[in-house]
């Protein structure tokens, strides 16, 4: 299959004149979400109601809609179910792996990790007690760092900040070495890169559908156990959902098969139908065509950015193998030239204390468009447009 390029971008709803980098946090709206959406309101909720959770299938949806993300991060068939957020998946991940590791209380991930990530499992750690800890380490030592006393390694594959990408298949092979399981987070990898879960062993992997999947703001998470794993892991979050027989309203928990048991409450039925709506495009991509387009379209932005505006410092790698689908550049003033950016329509976002943030999806954005986006940053800066009042009021939302 060859991805035409021409015809995903063509499916997306963009406003005129706009260019939008910022798809690796907010993906834009297909135009089919609309209907689909709409489908299932009227159709479905307004038309059925009740009987909808078996007429319009909305109790699969889960595992139907998360076998079609598998196809994108490398997951066997059958281990990978959505619903939840990712903060949630994070936790049922973790705990599982750690109760997988008893002997074991220690949790090593890396300080560019998202905060989030960090937040659940200090919050785990606390409930767990004092015998259990958290430790980081800088992105680069954390193969150095993967000893016998580790339970879990629990890493984020592309930092949000920098979109550096670290090396799965090393640091996933060095935790099993020394007897540790691996989670990996693709919140800022499903669908901006090629993900090989199973190839590459990992035990667990967490992910959000909002960003380069474009499902929406609030869209499902999803979560894969490894099928080695799926029939033992016990899930924290023994939720109705996950019970093997939740119409028989047992008082006691009893797993259900496999991925099933990671389900926790009900299915976000609407927002998975937008999911629904874009999954149909990512349908039509190979994903080696998305990454070799990934690649061009950042290195045009970075050449062109660096030649224009040599103020600004590149946090992003040139090694090819060590980015993800984002550039990052650095600036004392970078939420300020941030905001004059995007009132000149070329949407990034900022990433504290000092980063300037750009995500590439080669789905809706070509060379013209990274071209046009390295002319207006260079007249922000050549200019130092950023320096009015009004760019350096900070919003909640950066």
């Amino acid at each position: 299959m060859t991805t035409d390029f021409t015809a995903t971008r063509a499916a997306f709803d963009l406003p005129e004149g706009m260019i939008y980098l910022d798809g690796n946090s907010l993906g834009p709206m297909p135009k089919s979400a609309a209907a689909r959406v709409a489908q299932t309101i009227t159709a479905e909720w307004g038309k059925m109601l009740i009987t909808g959770w078996n007429k319009a299938g909305w109790m699969e949806q889960p595992a139907k809609v998360g076998n079609r993300v598998a196809r994108l991060v490398g997951a066997e068939p059958g281990s990978v179910v959505m619903g939840d957020t990712l903060s949630i998946k994070v936790y049922q991940a973790l705990a599982s792996a750690l109760e997988m590791n008893p002997k074991r209380r220690v949790i090593l991930s890396d300080t560019g990790n998202f905060p989030s990530d960090l937040y659940m499992a200090q919050g785990l750690v606390r409930t767990l007690g004092p015998d259990y800890s958290l430790k980081t380490v800088a992105p680069e030592d954390v193969l150095a760092a993967i000893d016998d006393s580790v339970a879990v390694v629990m890493i984020t594959e592309v930092d949000y900040r920098t979109g550096r990408r670290h090396d799965m298949a090393a640091l996933t092979a060095r935790a099993h070495d020394v007897g540790a399981l691996a989670i990996w987070d693709l919140a800022h990898s499903a669908g901006a890169l090629p993900v090989h879960l199973a190839a590459e062993g990992a035990d667990f992997a967490v992910g959000c559908t909002y960003k380069y999947l474009n499902s929406g703001p609030g869209g499902p998470a999803f979560i894969y156990v490894a099928p080695r794993h799926a029939d033992r892991v016990r899930p924290a979050l023994s939720g109705w959902l996950g019970h093997e027989a939740p119409f028989a309203f047992e008082p006691g928990y009893r797993p259900g098969a496999g991925i099933e048991r990671m389900r926790v409450g009900t299915p976000p039925v609407l927002q998975l139908a937008a999911l629904e709506a874009a999954l149909d495009i990512w349908d039509q991509v190979d994903m080696a065509d998305l990454r070799a387009a990934s690649l061009a379209l950042t290195d045009q932005f970075i050449a062109g950015v660096e030649a224009a505006c040599p103020t600004l410092t590149l946090a992003t790698p040139r090694d090819h193998d060590r980015r993800g689908s984002q550039v990052s550049f650095r600036h004392p003033e970078g939420y300020a030239i941030m905001q004059a950016l995007i009132a000149r329509g070329v949407i990034g976002d900022f990433r504290a204390p000092d980063i300037l943030r750009f995500g590439f999806t080669p789905l809706f954005i070509g060379a013209p468009e990274v071209s046009r986006a390295i002319e207006v940053l260079a007249e922000v800066m050549q200019g130092t447009l950023w320096d009015r009042p009004e760019y350096r009021t900070r919003a909640r939302v950066t």
